[in-house]
């Protein structure tokens, strides 16, 4: 076991260097596209043959999770053949696509930029990182809908994976981007998907449940290295880490919030369909510009935190 999760960690700091300097290249044959693919073939399929769609949520999610799973294995049983450091490079390559940091900055900039040409372009590009309908935002909609997007993908696009691959390696790292994809696809509570994604919604709730937390209090340490208010954000995430529909989200949310004495939550547009959150975090300013840029530099200090904990972790094991 100490053999197998030192290979891990290995493999995990090489990926996330990788991806703190290249980032996702655009183009590139992301691995979350062809799940992304299956789900949506293995959706139609399921839905036009009928039946209860909850059953039909069961084989989407089980399927879609282990499918990407098995895949992962053969993959990197081929490249095992070739020896131990290509299936170490192997491995990190694998970690490096199973983290979205350099992503999510490169997201949260691109709406801070388009927000300085028009609210429209705004309006346009947080489109491209939320859920919800954008149409009608105002700007500081989106500055809120850009901070808690990019304070909530910290834990399940960067933490969780990464503690997946620390424990499980290459293999259940993609089974979680197969699920967090499944969740991002499907996992909706509007008509459409309540049935079909129910399942998809619970197995991301439960894999995000233990990173979320750890994210959170992570999150509260790094507001001190960003120069933010550690101590208020501390406060506000034992407050209102429950202020959300999610039993994750609200954790690095309330964290962020707190740091940057902002309110985040609130009424969000779904599909036609206003659905109602509780807020997080008070009142203290109005959000700004330049609290996006504080959000990516508490992100960044926080899965910088991360990896040098379970590297250390790893030494100590």
């Amino acid at each position: 076991m100490t053999e197998f999760i030192k290979w891990n960690t290995v493999a995990l700091i090489i990926g996330f260097l990788m991806d703190l300097v290249i980032g996702d290249p655009e183009g590139w044959p992301h691995p979350v596209i062809w799940i992304g693919k299956y789900i949506s073939f293995a959706e139609k399929k399921l839905r036009a043959k009928g039946g209860d769609l909850r059953k039909s949520a069961l084989i989407l999610t089980s399927s879609t999770v282990l499918l990407t799973m098995c895949v992962t294995a053969a993959a990197l049983w081929l490249v095992s053949l070739l020896g131990r450091w290509p299936y170490v490079v192997g491995m990190s390559i694998i970690c490096w696509t199973a983290l979205s940091a350099k992503s999510l900055a490169r997201e949260g900039r691109g709406v801070e930029r388009a927000l300085e040409v028009s609210l429209e372009n705004g309006r346009v590009q947080v489109g491209r990182i939320v859920g919800r309908d954008t149409a009608r935002l105002s700007e500081t909609e989106i500055l809120k809908a850009t901070v808690e997007t990019v304070a909530e993908n910290t834990t399940d696009g960067i933490i969780a994976p990464m503690l997946c691959m620390f424990i499980g390696g290459p293999v259940l790292a993609m089974g979680f981007k197969a699920a967090s994809t499944l969740d991002s696809m499907v996992g909706y509570l509007d008509e459409k998907y309540r049935d079909i994604g129910w399942s998809s919604a619970k197995l991301d709730d439960m894999l995000n449940y233990i990173p979320a937390r750890i994210c959170g209090v992570l999150m509260c340490i790094s507001a001190g290295i960003c120069s933010l208010d550690l101590k208020n954000a501390f406060r506000i995430m034992v407050r209102d880490h429950a202020n959300h529909l999610s039993p994750n989200c609200a954790w690095s949310e309330a964290a962020a919030a707190g740091a940057m004495h902002i309110m985040l939550g609130g009424a969000h547009e779904y599909f036609g369909t206003v659905i109602e959150k509780p807020t997080i975090g008070d009142d203290d300013r109005e959000i700004c510009r330049q609290d996006i840029g504080s959000m990516i530099c508490l992100m960044y200090a926080t899965v910088c935190l991360a990896a040098a904990l379970l590297a250390l972790a790893a030494v100590l094991i």
